[in-house]
């Protein structure tokens, strides 16, 4: 395996630049306030939603969610979600044009259907949602049914983002994810009789007891339902920053080469099956937008992963949620009564953020371009950035060792990755990050 050696770094998944860890303090609500008022009339803006509730712990889980067994925490959270919103809002003389709006989670669906209705119009009034807006949510497909199947179509939702993981029942039961094939394939043909046709399927390789074969019969399962998009993840076992995975046993994980051969074996079906491979972990039908956006290099990243999503500005709402603005990123207070306090206050309840710098711009076009392109013109790059390129010279050093062991090649200016070296494209990003730590344990492998 071309660059083995690189397997088992821990390194960022490169959804923002700086990564979360750089965040701090110094960007407090008033830090926040100011980069909303100074928002130009206009900015295109997307808007994120965080529900941190699931109704079990999926062992492997990296999200921030907690176990809700009553709706009443929910039913609460939301009071405070929509008092949130308002006060974003009132930030502003005008309302923000709204292009995209995403639930995540925890699972989004846990609302009750009047609620998530009631949520999606109480943005419609305090923005302006674009009509042809997407409204994207995610989906534990073993807690959805008709009535919010409906609620859901009646919001405008208009893609859905299943979480699948493995269908394997060995993997299942190691996981605490019990979910047949049947109940996700009933959730998506409700989805499309509801007339929510955009359906997305999220995979994940490298769980425990999961086998080379298991990977192909997922994906074999999953091609039967035609989803217009995959995503296909690597699990980062972090059992010290998220104590629930310490119930999967280290040695039921495969190692780097076996997580290697799983990826590639998933991706190589998905593209004879005649999807699009999309940087590190995204496939495409050819007809989607985002195939399409990768063939006009067009194609950008967030945290929601890779994404059509061009907006100037992304608001995050809810506990833990992060928005990037032109100027910089903030982070909500993560603890959920820490947040609603804030709010109850009267106060954005942002906890912590990072101003970007214009060498952060550099690298951050520098790392997108690397993510979601596999290649990149630092010369192009850096004419579009007023900043001295001497600072890019330990990156440079960097990238000469990688071109030695044969993860890219130079044209030019221009840095390629092969085909063969696509699962470390972690890697080279890696080499443009000024704030990299040596040891970054809170960082996923990087395959």
């Amino acid at each position: 395996m071309q660059g083995a050696h690189y397997a088992d770094e821990r390194l960022p998944r490169y959804t923002s630049y700086p990564t979360a860890p750089h965040f701090s303090a110094g960007i407090d609500a008033a830090t926040y306030a100011g980069w909303l008022k100074a928002l130009p009339a206009g900015t295109t803006t997307s808007l994120y939603l965080h529900v941190p509730f699931c109704r079990s712990m999926c062992w492997y889980c990296g999200c921030h969610t907690t176990v809700a067994l009553r709706d009443g925490p929910i039913v609460d959270y939301l009071a405070v979600l929509r008092s949130e919103i308002a006060l974003v809002a009132a930030q502003r003389s005008a309302p923000l044009d709204v292009r995209h709006i995403h639930f995540g989670g925890g699972t989004p669906t846990i609302i009750e259907p009047e609620e998530f209705v009631g949520l999606v119009a109480l943005l419609r009034q305090h923005f302006a949602v674009h009509p042809q807006a997407e409204i994207a949510v995610e989906i534990d497909p073993r807690r959805l049914g008709p009535g919010m199947t409906a609620a859901l179509a009646a919001a405008g939702v208009n893609r859905a983002s299943l979480g699948v993981q493995s269908f394997d029942p060995a993997v299942q039961k190691a996981i605490n994810r019990i979910q047949s094939v049947e109940q996700t394939a009933n959730v998506v043909s409700g989805l499309r009789r509801a007339g929510i046709e955009e359906v997305s399927f999220d995979l994940i390789y490298g769980l425990p007891k999961q086998t080379l074969q298991s990977c192909r019969d997922t994906v074999e399962q999953c091609l039967a339902m035609r989803p217009d998009r995959f995503s296909i993840f690597g699990y980062a076992h972090v059992p010290e920053f998220k104590k629930h995975q310490r119930r999967i046993a280290v040695e039921d994980l495969p190692d780097g080469r076996a997580r290697h051969e799983q990826a590639e074996a998933m991706a190589q079906q998905l593209v004879a099956a005649g999807y699009v491979r999309i940087g590190l972990d995204h496939f495409a039908r050819p007809t989607d937008a985002m195939a399409q956006a990768l063939a006009q290099g067009r194609l950008h990243r967030n945290f929601q992963g890779y994404t059509t999503d061009r907006c100037d500005a992304l608001i995050g709402f809810g506990a833990s949620a992060i928005g990037r603005l032109p100027q910089g990123f903030v982070q909500n207070e993560v603890v959920i009564g820490r947040y609603a306090e804030r709010v109850a206050d009267g106060a954005l309840p942002t906890g912590k953020g990072y101003r970007l710098t214009a060498e952060d711009r550099l690298r951050a076009a520098l790392i997108e371009r690397v993510m979601c392109d596999l290649a990149v013109d630092i010369d192009a790059v850096c004419d579009q950035h007023p900043v001295d390129r001497g600072v890019l010279a330990p990156s440079l050093a960097k990238l000469e060792d990688l071109s030695r062991d044969g993860l890219i090649r130079f044209d030019g200016s221009r840095v390629l990755l092969p085909e063969d070296a696509r699962l470390f494209v972690r890697k080279v990003a890696a080499a443009f990050d000024a704030h990299l730590d040596q040891s970054p344990r809170q960082f996923s492998r990087a395959v």
